[in-house]
């Protein structure tokens, strides 16, 4: 009686196969993971030289917007970078221009006033004239609107896309005198870097 045939070689074979694409799924599965923990931990460098803060807040900008085409999404992670990267902020966000009057967008901060009339305080201005409004005493604003007392200074960009107003982005400061014309340039060329994934499709 000649040796028994078994299956051990290829039965083998084939689990040991399964095994090493197991393996390989998991190991790309953690990768993939571990990618999607680190890909949007943009830290600030801890420096005080405030154009190359700008510099590498409009850079982790521009990689999280990158491929992203909804601009609600998009402003959401923006205002999320701003509050991360400048500091002495209590409140930073978007307005969007819908129909003839600005509706508050994704922010960051306390709760805030939903709709602003056009030539209406600090942002309603910035969009009405569509100039950026750099505002070192909010008080001495008139028709300043309070959404959060604590607010003491302000700058507002606004948002311009193919001659088309977007909305405006709103900074506060609990410290007077918190912007200068160094964060009004700086966040300008922010939005203009920025406009195509802010404003979405036409």
């Amino acid at each position: 009686m000649g040796p028994r045939k078994t299956m051990d070689g290829p039965w083998r074979q084939a689990q040991t196969a399964r095994a090493d694409r197991s393996d390989e799924a998991e190991i790309a599965k953690a990768r993939a993971t571990s990618y999607i923990r680190t890909m949007y931990d943009f830290a600030p460098a801890a420096i005080a030289d405030k154009p190359a803060l700008h510099a590498d807040l409009r850079a982790a900008a521009q990689a999280i917007v990158t491929g992203e085409p909804d601009p609600i999404a998009n402003m959401a992670n923006i205002a999320a970078l701003i509050w991360q990267f400048l500091p002495d902020l209590n409140w930073a966000g978007f307005y969007r221009m819908v129909g003839d009057e600005l509706v508050l967008g994704p922010f960051q901060g306390k709760p805030a006033c939903i709709r602003i009339a056009l030539g209406k305080g600090v942002c309603g201005t910035a969009a009405a004239t569509r100039e950026t409004q750099l505002v070192a005493d909010v008080n001495a604003f008139p028709g300043h609107i309070a959404c959060d007392a604590a607010s003491a200074s302000e700058l507002v960009v606004p948002i311009v896309h193919d001659g088309r107003l977007i909305g405006v982005l709103d900074l506060d400061s609990p410290s007077a005198g918190r912007f200068d014309t160094v964060d009004a340039a700086a966040l300008e060329a922010l939005c203009t870097l920025l406009v195509p994934a802010l404003a979405g499709p036409a």
